[in-house]
Formats: C-alpha cells, structure tokens, sequence
C-alpha cells in the first residue's frame, strides 16, 4: 500500500500540489481559534444584505425560477450590468456578447486570466495586492512576474510598467493587472494616472486585467475604470460582494471586448455551467434599484477609516490614509525587529488583535500588516486600545 500511494502521489496535478492555502484565509482561520480575539483579517462587510435584495432573492424561489440559466447569466441581469457600467462609469458594453456573470469576482478572475495565457506567457501583477492572482497564472501555465510598487506609494506608473516591459520582453507579456481600489493598500488611481498606464498599454499588443471590485467604496474621488480610457484592451472585473455586502451570494462578472468574451465564457461554462438564480435575480435587484445601496456604507467606512488610520500613524504605524476599500495598510516599526508573521502572531497571541502579514499580499508587502475596518467601530476601538498596550510593551522591551 505505501507503495501504490507514493505512485498515487505522483500522478497528480504538479502544479497544485506545492501550492500552499490563501495566506489570507490561513491566518484569519488561525487566529480566529483564539478566544476572544478581535477579528480585523479578512475583506468581509460586517453589513447585511439590503432587505430588498434579499427579498428579490425568495422571490424567485417563490417563482420557481429553479431552471439552468443561460451560461453567461439571465440577459435581464447583463442588461442591469451594461446599464450600470453606462451610469457609473461612463463605458459600453452589450449585454448578449461583452458581458459574462460569474461566481463571484474569484471565478471571473479564473476564467479571465485562464482565457488570457498559454504555457510560459508572462502576467505582471501590480503588489502588494490580492494574493489570488499569481496562484491562477500558474494553474494555467503562466508566468507571474510580481511588479512591487512600494517606491512609489503602491502606484504602478507608466515609468515603472515601460522598464518592466523593457526588461521581460514585452512580447512575452500577455497582461499586467491592476487591482485599484486596492487590497491591502486602499490606494485608488486617478484619471491622469490610468491615463499614464493606458497610454503605454495602448502601444503594446496586449490587454490589461484590471480586478475594480471596490469602485463603489472610494473616499474624495471619483473611481475611474480603465475601461473607458482603454475599452479595446481592458477585462473589467466587477461584482456585488462589496457594494451590497453579498459575499456569500457569489456574484460578480467580467466584461471586455467580444472577442475576448466570446472565448473567455467557454472556460466559464466548463467551470461552473452557470451562476446561482436566487443570487442572479438578488443582484438583478441590486443593480436596478439599489445602485445607492452603497452610499450608507461608504460614509460609516469613511467614518472608520478617519478614526484608526491617525491612531495608528500616532501608535508608530506609519499608514498612508487609503482613498478606497475598507483596508489600513500599516507599516511596523524597523525597530520591532520582527517579520510581518512574526508581529501579527504575536499580536494575535499577546494581545488578541488579528490582523493579516503583508508578506501575504507579494513582493512589498513584507514590513507591513493589513487590517481590515470592515469592522464596528467598538470593535475597532478596543483593537487599537489593545495596539496601544502592545505597542507600548515592545517599545519598553526596545528600551531595556
């Protein structure tokens, strides 16, 4: 027997087998064994779903709306999503051949990205970031080349993205991708700065994946979508988890040229033939008559975010105030001497505050911690009061 599960071993997908879990999910899962810990890891609204989406959702049950949907989602819910793209941001899309709806933006991104690449294509990916990118390029053959963008203020600019090109050889590029506003860092583009990217993007034979799931959630600015400076190049991702607090609901799509689509809805409907109704119908609701549904949310984030960003700044922490998601990005003190795992295991352990590693986001991240304030504002008052003990006990240790 042992020699037959050694050869069982053996035959199984190469690729997967090294991979370890989601950083991300790993940590919040540890930490979250601790009793009484504070919970600031993972990206999950702590809002409900409104009650007219939710109502939406029984009511197509209630229907008996129970059958196959077509595989690239109900054409009554693309039709909602091309118009809402028109509304907030300003791009076309139609309905029956540029839109496709997904499980969630996790499965748009799969299918996009496995669309995109050939064995040995090489996919830049803008870190620190979402750690979902770099595992998928290489289930699919590809080759991640992680762009870190700490020098300038988690920015990817036109400079940076022409020397990386230069130096990859940018025939060998299918893609870079973009995740803006983003997770960790809360940094948004703004126009002239996507104009920046678009404008050498545009010069290469290439697309531009660009993951958006938190447009609705932006502090000071206007989003802008790469798509509508660059709509022949651009996979939009998009979907309904942070705007309406539908994570579970899995809902979200992907746009982009037809061709493009055409083929990428084939590895969609390998996938997962097709999404959810009661969801589709749920987030057909969301986008008709809840475009709004956001707004509240928003303000209770800003609210948020302008109480723990000057805490942490104040504690030492140094942390850029973000202008979307709902995500501080903090730096630990050099003197601390202690890696991201390091600190946010102690913390977790010492003070029961849970937070993620920024070595869990790529090259970057390393130095730094992500904490979510998706999250009460009681609760994110005794974290940083548990910080502050924390902090104050490794600075008396630094001391002597």
């Amino acid at each position: 027997m042992p020699l037959l599960d050694s050869k069982l071993k053996s035959i199984v997908n190469q690729t997967l087998a090294p991979m370890g879990v989601s950083q991300i999910r790993f940590f919040a899962q540890k930490f979250a064994q601790i009793p009484g810990i504070i919970k600031l890891t993972l990206g999950e609204p702590d809002f409900n779903v409104p009650e007219h989406v939710k109502a939406a959702a029984i009511q197509s049950i209630r229907e008996n709306k129970s059958h196959y949907s077509d595989q690239r989602g109900i054409m009554e819910l693309r039709t909602a999503i091309s118009d809402y793209l028109q509304q907030r941001f300003h791009v076309s899309y139609d309905a029956a051949s540029e839109i496709v709806v997904t499980v969630g933006a996790t499965e748009a991104i799969f299918a996009a990205l496995g669309s995109l690449i050939n064995p040995g294509d090489k996919i830049l990916v803008a870190t620190p970031t979402f750690a979902l990118y770099w595992p998928v390029i290489e289930i699919f053959g590809g080759i991640p080349v992680q762009v870190d963008t700490t020098a300038d203020g988690f920015r990817l600019t036109g400079k940076h993205l022409q020397e990386v090109l230069d130096r990859e050889g940018a025939g060998n590029v299918k893609a870079p991708v973009l995740n803006f506003p983003g997770n960790p860092t809360g940094f948004e583009y703004s126009r002239d700065q996507l104009q920046e990217l678009a404008d050498v993007i545009k010069q290469n034979a290439m697309y531009v994946l660009t993951d958006e799931i938190y447009a609705e959630l932006t502090y000071g600015q206007p989003h802008t979508s790469m798509a509508e400076l660059l709509p022949e190049q651009t996979i939009l991702i998009n979907g309904l988890s942070k705007s309406h607090a539908m994570t579970g609901y899995r809902i979200g799509y992907f746009v982009g040229p037809k061709d493009f689509v055409v083929n990428a809805s084939k590895l969609h409907g390998f996938a997962v033939t097709s999404p959810s109704n009661p969801a589709q119908y749920a987030a057909l609701e969301a986008l008709t008559n809840g475009v709004d549904d956001a707004q509240d949310m928003r303000q209770v984030y800003q609210q948020r975010r302008d109480y723990i960003v000057p805490k942490l700044n104040a504690l030492g922490y140094e942390t850029a105030l973000p202008a979307g998601a709902f995500y501080a990005f903090a730096k630990i003190p050099a003197s601390f001497g202690l890696s991201s795992v390091e600190f946010a295991t102690r913390l977790a352990e010492e003070a029961k505050v849970g937070v993620t590693p920024g070595s869990a986001f790529g090259a970057g991240g390393e130095g730094y911690v992500r904490l979510s304030y998706a999250s009460s504002m009681a609760d994110l008052q005794e974290a940083m009061a548990r910080l502050t003990v924390f902090t104050e006990k490794m600075q008396l240790k630094i001391k002597g």
